[in-house]
Parts: C-alpha cells; structure tokens; sequence
C-alpha cells in the first residue's frame, strides 16, 4: 500500500487534512497526481481539485463528513447565539412581555430576574435574551402593561348599562391599611363580568371620611358617575357610614349578614360554654404530638377517617361549625384517646365531652346547617346576585323558627340568629323583591304573601315604564329631527303663478297636504302609552313558568331579551349587583401573596398595578 506523504501548505482545503501525496520511492518530490487516503491507504487519482476526494470520504468514510458538518453547524450556532438581541427587537419584547406577565399573574416578587435557576431558565430557553433588570420592570415594564389592560377595562365599563361595585378593607403584614374596589356589570351578551379597579392605601386608617373619599375619586376615575353605581360592602358601620357620604345606593353583604347572624347564635351562653370545651379540646391535641400520635392510633383501631381535629377561626363562624362536626366525628376516637395513661399526664384535667354534650353538639350542627348552605351559595361569584338575597333571607327566618321538640339551648340559638336576620334589609326589601321578581328563578316570589307580590310587579311596572320613557327619549335625540317641508301653497295667487315648467311632485303633495289626513289608506293602531307596554311585557313574563333552580338567570334574559325588552333592560340593573363582597374579599389572598416580607420594598402604586393586573390581565393560552 501507498504511503501518504506530506501536503504543501498552499493546499488548505478540510479534505487535505484526511489525504497526502503518494511518496515516490525513487525520488524526493512527491507524485502529485495520486493522493493517498490516511485512513485506508488508498490511492486517489488527483486533478488538479478536490472533487475526486471528497467522493472518496462520501463513499468510503461518510462519517468523517457528517461529523465535518456538524461541527461546523455547531460553530455557526454558537456563533449566532453569542449575539444577543436588542432589547427593542420584537422577539425581545415579546419575552420581556411574557415575563412581566409571569410576574404579574403568578404573583412572583421583581426580584424573580435576578435569581440564579430563574436566570438560567431563561439563559436554556433564549440564551440571546438578556433579562431586564427589577428597576426596569417595575418602572417601565409593569407600568406601560398597566396602563394598556386599563384601556381595555375602561372599554369594558363604558359598554355597561349599570356598574355595581364591592368593596372592602384590608391590612397587609406591616399593617399598611387599604381598600380594594371591584365592578362588576352584565356584558352585551349577557355574561357578568368583574374587573379590579383599584388598591388604595388609606394613610391614616380606615375612617368613613377616607374610604368615602376613596370611593368618590374611584367613581369619578373609572367614569362611573352616569353607570347608576351600587356599592356593596360589608356591615361594618365605617363601610355603612361612608357610603352614605357618597350618596349611592348602598347593599350589605349577605356573606358578611350571615356570619354576624351565626356569631350571634355562637354567642349564646350555652353554646360558647360548649364550644369552648371543644375548642380547648382540639388545641390539646394540635399542640401535644403524644396525644396527636395517639389519636391516629385509635382511629385506626376505630376505624374512623384519619382526619385531624379543626381549629376555628375568629372572624369565619363557619370554622366553628367545621370545627364541631370533625369533633362530633371523631369523637369516640378522642375518648379513647384522653383516657389513655401517656395523654393523661400531660393534662389530667381534660376530659371528653358527656352525652348530652354530644347531643348538643349535633343539635346545633343541624340547626346552623342551613346557614352554612346559605354561605356557600353566597361564595359562588357568578350565582350571588342580588336576586338571591330576599329568597335565603325568606327561608333562613323560616328555618330559625323554634319548634316543640327543640331544646332550650337551640331555642336560644335559633332565637338570637332570628332576631338578628330579621334586622336586616328592612329599608332594602322592595329594591330585593323586584330583583327576585326579575330572576326567571324566583319569579313567582312564593315567600311574599299574594298583596306584597302584586305591588312588587306593580313597581316594577312603574319602573320598566320609566326606561322606556328615557329609551325614547334618547332614541328622538340621537335620531334624524330634520323634517320634509311641504311648498307654500297660495290659492289665491293662481293667476300670478309664474309659467315655469311643471314640476310633478307639486300636485301629489298638495294633493297630500290637502285630502292626507282624512283619506290615509293606512289605519294607524293607537300609539301604546310605556306604562301599557311595561304591564303588557310583566304579564306575559308571569305568565311564563319559572325556570329550574339550577339554571342560569343570565342565559335566560340572553335568550329571551327581544321578548321582554325592556324587563330585560331593568335585568341587567339588577342582576348586575352582587348579593356580596366575597369577589373583593378573595383580593385578600392574593394581596396577602403580593404584600409580604420579600416585597416589603413596593410601593402603593406597585401593589396596585400588581393586584390589578394579575386580576385583570388575560393569557392566551394555546
């Protein structure tokens, strides 16, 4: 076989590196017309180009090649990606977008961009991306983000016919005070749709005059002046009082109504005595790991869910309730338990709960049943309008009267929770009943007696009848007033009329203007008075069988609006308040997430953009 030999270093192409000359024995120059293969030795006839030899790696040797042009792709990538992009370069933008975005509806602090595994996330995905720094998203980022989901929720608002607001105050971990304002109105195609307006620090604390003051500046800011705005808030008598500032019409929380309803009922001597024992009983074992260990074990000997005792909750009565019925539930496992030797010696005065004990305990569960019902519907955002209010109350009175066979204890309870309900909404219920009567649901208004449900669809009447009066009115405003003139006729002058050419029309509209009044061929049906209208459309909706509980009011007036036009313009004033300010309370969740230790550092403004963008924003997802 032929040995390679060495190449001139004129010849610098790659294949050179895989060949050299043939050697000639009987001389010092190399034969330059066969190249021999350093690799299989063989010979490879040479023209004067590397055609020939290449063909022989693609034939002989294809992984020399593949490997050749991997790695020079590899270069080629590497060198691309040691580019980084411009920060205004659309992909760029579009990531920063997404981080902020990230941020935003993850709740994830600024300084997300400057930790290590995030950094290096983005560095696998996009290493020509350079992340931007905290400062230039909160400052720059973040605001521009704002500002554009604000157009887009201001469009929204502007669509609406009645905006009703929630609001409440809250306080973050370093006791900075605020108040967070939530719209809610009912679209075009009849979907109820929510939004976060705004987080406001309230500087001093959370006196009428400043929430008053806030929720003016809120109104005025989102333009809701001319929307007919309804406030909700809770009970508390800084709430009430500044909303009656304001001068708007104002609805109690029916989630807030019930849990004042409840404590008072949990604050009856007898009761409290009770639950305190349990409550004494289940910190026990949430503190003692011997008792706790022990528990396990007798309700696997029991065979009882394995199920930890429940701690309440001061401000939530319904964690009492959840509270006494685990206890209720584990019972004969805590029993067992207590009279264990190794528990005893922790606390030798703790005893169980006695029989009757027990039976009061599940008596007060069942009679609290229905309230705890009440609250969860309450807490389903898209059911809890103000239709559902004057139903629950209704039967929620009902369910609180005592009967023969209660005990003096759940008559006290019943009793304290009756009278406290019943001070309720006494200067709201006609506003309560027409919304009822306007939900296909609770229409027929059955808790009402036969008087109290005529005046109701009267009212309503009087009330359609008034939007048709305005409907009118801004239909004669905004429409064509230009009227068509008829020609100044003189009889008298006949002889005097000039002799112009005839113009056709002149005889018919004098024809008209003479003999139209008496001869019309149309015969014209009396013009409808609104209020004749308002009864006719509230009779045929009467008439109309009330809809299954289960079923959406929303989708009903969707499906029904050109039938009861203008029952459907007062649906959508009514249906669009929320019997509750639960949709502005669950803010606090998520405003707890936002206002902690780690973001200690924002601002007012930043908590703001960062609540009402993580509540309003929208991400495609594809």
């Amino acid at each position: 076989m032929a040995t390679p030999g060495n190449v001139p270093p004129s010849l610098k192409a790659d294949v050179w590196q895989h060949f050299g000359f043939k050697n000639c024995e009987d001389s010092e120059e190399p034969d330059k017309s066969k190249a021999v293969c350093k690799m299989c030795k063989m010979e490879v006839k040479h023209c004067g180009n590397t055609t020939n030899l290449r063909n022989h790696l693609t034939r002989h040797h294809p992984d020399i090649l593949l490997a050749k042009t991997a790695d020079t792709k590899q270069r080629s990538l590497e060198k691309a990606f040691a580019v980084k992009f411009e920060s205004t370069s659309p992909r760029a933008q579009k990531i920063t977008q997404s981080v902020a975005t990230f941020i935003c509806k993850d709740i994830r602090p600024y300084s997300v961009v400057e930790n290590d595994g995030f950094q290096n996330l983005i560095n696998t995905l996009e290493p020509r991306y350079v992340l931007p720094t905290r400062k230039h998203l909160s400052e720059v980022v973040i605001p521009n983000m704002y500002e554009k989901v604000k157009h887009d929720v201001t469009a929204s608002l502007k669509s609406a016919e009645r905006v009703a607001i929630t609001c409440d105050s809250w306080t973050s971990r370093a006791t900075d005070n605020y108040l967070t304002i939530t719209s809610h109105h009912i679209d075009q195609e009849w979907k109820l749709v929510s939004h976060v307006l705004q987080t406001r620090t309230t500087e001093a604390s959370h006196t009428a005059a400043n929430l008053s003051e806030i929720m003016f500046k809120a109104i005025e800011e989102w333009e809701l002046t001319n929307k007919n705005p309804v406030i909700v808030t809770d009970n508390a008598a800084n709430m009430v009082r500044a909303v009656e500032i304001t001068g708007w019409l104002h609805i109690g929380c029916f989630a807030h109504t019930l849990n004042l309803a409840s404590q008072a009922g949990l604050k009856v001597p007898a009761v409290a005595q009770l639950l305190g024992r349990v409550r004494r009983i289940a910190s026990f074992f949430h503190r003692s790991t011997v008792a706790s260990r022990k528990l396990k074990e007798k309700q696997k000997i029991l065979n009882l869910p394995a199920h930890k005792l429940v701690n309440d909750g001061v401000t939530r009565w319904n964690s009492t309730l959840e509270m006494l019925e685990r206890f209720l539930e584990q019972q004969p496992a805590i029993s067992a338990a207590l009279l264990s030797p190794e528990v005893r010696r922790n606390d030798s005065n703790l005893c169980s709960l006695t029989e009757a004990d027990i039976t009061d305990g599940e008596d007060i569960v069942k009679a609290l049943k229905p309230l705890k019902a009440a609250t969860l519907v309450m807490s389903e955002e898209k059911s809890s309008t103000l239709s559902i209010i004057a139903p629950l109350h209704a039967q929620l009175l009902e369910k609180m009267i005592s009967v023969s066979h209660d005990s003096s204890l759940i008559k006290d309870l019943k009793t304290a929770v009756y009278d406290n309900l019943k001070s309720r909404y006494v200067a709201l219920k006609d506003k309560l009943y027409i919304a009822s009567a306007l939900d296909p649901r609770f229409k027929a208004l059955p808790f009402l007696s036969k008087e109290t449900c005529n005046n109701t669809f009267s009212q309503l009447v009087l009330e359609a009848a008034g939007l048709e009066n305005v409907d009118t009115a801004i239909r004669q405003s905004d429409g064509d007033t230009s009227e068509e003139t008829v020609p100044d006729i003189s009889l008298d002058g006949v002889d005097e009329v000039d002799y112009a050419p005839p113009i056709k029309r002149s005889k018919d509209s004098a024809l008209i203007f003479l003999l139209g009044p008496a001869y019309s061929t149309k015969t014209t049906a009396p013009q409808k008075t609104p209020t004749q209208k308002a009864k006719e459309e509230v009779n045929r909706y009467r008439d109309v069988e009330p809809v299954a509980l289960s079923e959406d009011p929303l989708i009903w007036w969707r499906d029904h609006e050109r039938e009861y036009p203008l029952l459907a313009l007062q649906a959508k004033q009514y249906l669009s308040i929320p019997g509750t300010s639960v949709p502005s309370e669950r803010v606090f969740s998520t405003a707890g997430d936002i206002v902690t230790a780690q973001r200690s550092c924002l601002t007012p403004q930043h908590v703001d953009q960062l609540l009402f963008l993580q509540k309003n924003l929208t991400v495609s997802k594809k």
